[in-house]
């Protein structure tokens, strides 16, 4: 109760220009979804702002989950760490049981929970931050004991990370195993078990992205995507026309033609082509700049920490927001295999819209 009590005194304390940024990116995100999903809507529902409807409410919610996080005392996530851990496990488990999970695209990935389809790996993500954070900040003493001090968590991270690829979803899998390999790096662990580590991880994605046909192919498509116009290089190629239609200005807000057709569900993985498109290399250098600053605040935020499990905690939250982003603008681009991995608060999408407004409402309250 105490605590509670400290945080509400805290509050005033919160980093506004971080949260003025978040919900700046979030509503130019509601924008664009609107700009990019318009014809898709009133050819398939009669409405063409049915997906921007769908993604304000689930924004809404958002919102009203970053203003409730932010008065909870962060250090309750670290109690609950092993409570995260068993619920990530078992709704994993939960999603690839036929009747319960949601199969979309050859991939299993989804739960319907009536008013919305929920990806469980995306609350996973936050999950195993918050565990890898708190197991690594009481493992200090012994945190060059490799099998004591280190080994545990990553165990646990390997179930996790098999789990996913049932789905199968190489690109949350690999966001996962990144995301916590930047709180084990961050930890204080020896320098011969993080190049251990970092190999084994590295080995591992690539055996499991080459054990599979259509994971290679999806993943090497993007290398010369006009080998197969028709097939898995047609989303990239119309992202390339997207882009490069743009140029410097782009061709006006609402004036995108890719989003007429070409460009499958251009409101979700490739909606950077659409802003790219309407918007031009300033709509570019925007999102990357409020991207930044988001990174820098976050920095700044655990440098300030006095205890280690905020610390990690807020890291791991921060760099987890930038892979997503490095991951995703790779793929539109062509520079990164297509993995699936939205834009934060810009791409279409309730899980992950919500778990990332959770994400940063727990680094706005360590931040206060």
């Amino acid at each position: 109760m105490d605590r509670f009590t400290g945080s509400l005194n805290k509050i005033k304390n919160i980093d506004l220009p971080l949260l003025v940024i978040i919900l700046f990116l979030a509503g130019f995100g509601l924008m664009m979804i609107y700009s990019s999903s318009s014809t898709l809507g009133y050819l398939n529902y009669d409405a063409s702002n049915h997906f921007f409807l769908k993604q304000l409410q689930w924004l809404l919610l958002g919102c009203t989950l970053l203003a409730i996080v932010a008065f909870i005392p962060y250090q309750l996530y670290s109690k609950l760490s092993p409570l995260f851990v068993f619920a990530s496990i078992t709704l994993l488990i939960l999603v690839l049981l036929p009747g319960i999970g949601v199969e979309r695209n050859n991939s299993q990935r989804w739960i319907q929970l009536g008013f919305m389809l929920f990806q469980p790996t995306e609350l996973i993500k936050l999950f195993m931050l918050i565990y890898f954070a708190a197991f690594y900040s009481k493992k200090q003493e012994i945190i060059n004991q490799f099998n004591r001090g280190v080994l545990p968590p990553l165990l646990i991270l390997a179930v996790i990370f098999l789990l996913i690829l049932r789905q199968p979803d190489l690109g949350s899998a690999a966001l996962i195993l990144f995301g916590c390999g930047i709180i084990v790096l961050s930890s204080g662990v020896k320098l011969r078990h993080l190049l251990m580590l970092g190999s084994i991880g590295m080995l591992s994605v690539a055996y499991f992205a080459l054990s599979s046909a259509y994971r290679l192919e999806r993943l090497t498509s993007f290398i010369n995507p006009f080998s197969s116009p028709s097939g898995d290089g047609y989303q990239l190629i119309n992202s390339y026309i997207a882009i490069g239609t743009g140029g410097i200005t782009g061709n006006g807000l609402g004036r995108s033609i890719q989003k007429l057709g070409f460009l499958p569900e251009a409101h979700t993985d490739f909606i950077m082509a659409v802003v790219l498109e309407e918007l031009g290399i300033i709509g570019l250098i925007f999102v990357v700049s409020a991207y930044i600053f988001i990174m820098f605040r976050g920095v700044a935020i655990a440098k300030a920490c006095t205890h280690l499990f905020p610390k990690l905690l807020a890291i791991g939250i921060t760099f987890q927001i930038m892979l997503q982003v490095v991951f995703n603008l790779g793929a539109v681009s062509g520079m990164l295999p297509i993995t699936g991995v939205p834009l934060p608060l810009i791409s279409y999408g309730g899980s992950s819209t919500i778990v990332s407004m959770i994400s940063f409402g727990i680094l706005l309250q360590i931040s206060a």
